[in-house]
């Protein structure tokens, strides 16, 4: 790992829980239904900056995942996400190229941004990564 801040919440207790002006712990939740989510705080931060610039909701469609949820969907056995490190996101009536390119600015040196056709991957990993997914076939690229 990177030397991120993550917590661990339950859902169930800490689900209503505001991370941000605009973020529940709940939205970070695996969608395998597991009690036990674990958070960046440096990824809550980052997509709320998002949120607050694009002036629209941030819809979050995966975040952390446990290893046999991140398997089931196909996932990298080295997804960020298995770590709170990760989300995949939509901005309500935003193209994901923009949304990559205003996380451009944001993770700068580090992190991960991943463009695809139904939204953005971001992730706040130490190192820097950054793909286009949009044709279906993962390419490697240097920014957005």
């Amino acid at each position: 790992m990177n030397g991120a801040v993550v917590h661990a919440y339950s859902k169930a207790k800490d689900g209503a829980v505001q991370l941000t002006a605009n973020f529940k712990v709940r939205e970070f939740a695996c969608q395998d239904g597991s009690d036990t989510i674990f958070i960046s705080t440096e990824l809550a931060q980052v997509l709320q900056k998002i949120r607050t610039r694009f002036g629209r909701p941030v819809t979050v469609n995966s975040a952390y995942r446990t290893e046999a949820h991140n398997r089931a969907v196909g996932g990298s056995a080295t997804s960020q996400h298995k770590y709170g490190l990760a989300a995949d996101i939509v901005v309500q009536g935003v193209a994901p190229k923009e949304v990559a390119r205003y996380a451009e600015t944001l993770l700068g040196g580090k992190g991960g941004i991943g463009l695809y056709v139904w939204g953005v991957h971001v992730d706040v990993r130490a190192s820097r990564s950054r793909w286009n997914s949009t044709s279906g076939r993962e390419v490697a690229v240097s920014g957005f």
